[in-house]
């Protein structure tokens, strides 16, 4: 099993999960990543091996002529080391998590072992880089697993003669249930304030900028309320936590928001909002942390498009909102902020959908009907 990152944000808990469903099943799985990091922590604890092999993971950094020479150079190495692990552990299954791990394709093929690409992307930009990675599935998976209905129908435009299997992630959802509310004896939020708040990587598309554009507007109509931006950038993209701190300066918020960096107590996060935001500027294709919100019984806005719109009920279990236009954003939000039954009622319908539509139980199912069908390839 390969995966692009060590971190512990959503497409690595969904790995965690299918790992360990695997081993409980009786297969023999092997792990490897690029680097180590908690999500290599979790797995090493739980008496899965772990190798550590630069993979040559696909990122926008590397979107120049030497930075793509540099990955093609670590994915020749990261082949050679793969198929000699490949050959040691006498490997019969492949698996790829996410479309940023290019080397499993190649090692799949040269090796005539069944190949499963398990893609939770929608890279609406740019639209040559979806249009490569997409003849790479079409070519190179044998199966091809997609987190939601919106990245299906995304990637069926460029490898309409794939078929893909729509698996909606699940996970365990009894800590956000349980969870007790703790930011407010941490942070100096002042007493009445309500706390609106969103969880994810600080990256280019993710939308903490327009998460503060929105916090302006609704400031201007409610001074009494605070905000939360959780999350880290990946290394080497720092520089977006500095553009966010100093947006906030500019937009004379540093007394409303706090930038709490990575945490690794999210239910608790969550547990002490009284409305979640996900304000994707670009399509989402299955956010975990909307599942996580949910479960905490938590009201959630999210931007219209991706995988939001299947897992939001518009007007009954949160709101959906446009992706650019904050004054009509914080418009939607408001009555939220407003009327605490509405939010009350939201939340519970909200828990109630996630425990009925995104079980753990479900993916569980689905995925290992998934990996049943994998047989060795035709020459």
């Amino acid at each position: 099993m390969l995966h692009s990152s060590s971190d512990m944000y959503g497409a690595s808990k969904i790995l965690l999960i299918t790992v360990l469903l695997l081993r409980d099943a009786g297969h023999e799985v092997y792990v490897v990543l690029s680097e180590e990091g908690l999500l290599a922590e979790a797995i090493r604890k739980e008496g899965v091996e772990v190798r550590i092999i630069r993979l040559g993971i696909l990122r926008r950094k590397y979107f120049n002529p030497s930075g793509l020479l540099n990955r093609l150079q670590v994915i020749r190495n990261a082949h050679r080391e793969l198929v000699k692990l490949a050959k040691e552990k006498q490997v019969m299954h492949l698996y790829s998590n996410t479309t940023a791990v290019l080397v499993g394709a190649w090692v799949a093929r040269d090796l005539r072992i069944f190949h499963t690409w398990h893609i939770h992307e929608i890279i609406a930009q740019p639209r040559w880089l979806a249009w490569v990675l997409g003849k790479m599935v079409g070519r190179y998976a044998n199966q091809v697993i997609v987190v939601s209905q919106a990245v299906k129908e995304f990637w069926n435009q460029i490898i309409p003669h794939k078929e893909l299997t729509v698996v909606y992630n699940g996970i365990d959802y009894s800590s956000y249930i349980d969870a007790k509310p703790a930011l407010r004896q941490e942070a100096p939020i002042p007493e009445g304030h309500l706390l609106i708040g969103m969880i994810g990587r600080i990256s280019h598309w993710k939308g903490q900028g327009y998460f503060l554009d929105i916090a302006k507007k609704l400031t201007q109509a409610n001074p009494n309320l605070a905000f939360v931006i959780a999350g880290d950038a990946f290394p080497g993209s720092e520089h977006l936590v500095t553009e966010m701190q100093q947006k906030i300066k500019a937009l004379d918020l540093e007394k409303q928001v706090y930038a709490l960096g990575f945490r690794t107590d999210v239910p608790e996060v969550l547990a002490s909002l009284d409305v979640f935001v996900l304000p994707s500027i670009l399509p989402d294709p299955l956010p975990t942390v909307i599942l996580e919100a949910m479960a905490s019984g938590k009201p959630v806005v999210a931007t219209a498009h991706g995988g939001a719109r299947e897992m939001v009920k518009d007007s009954q279990t949160g709101n959906l909102i446009p992706w650019d236009d904050a004054a009509k954003a914080a418009e939607i939000i408001l009555p939220l902020i407003q009327k605490e039954e509405l939010r009350m009622e939201m939340g519970n319908k909200a828990r109630k959908r996630v425990l009925e539509h995104f079980s753990l139980e479900a993916f569980r199912r689905n995925m290992l009907d998934c990996f049943s069908k994998a047989r060795r390839p035709k020459i």
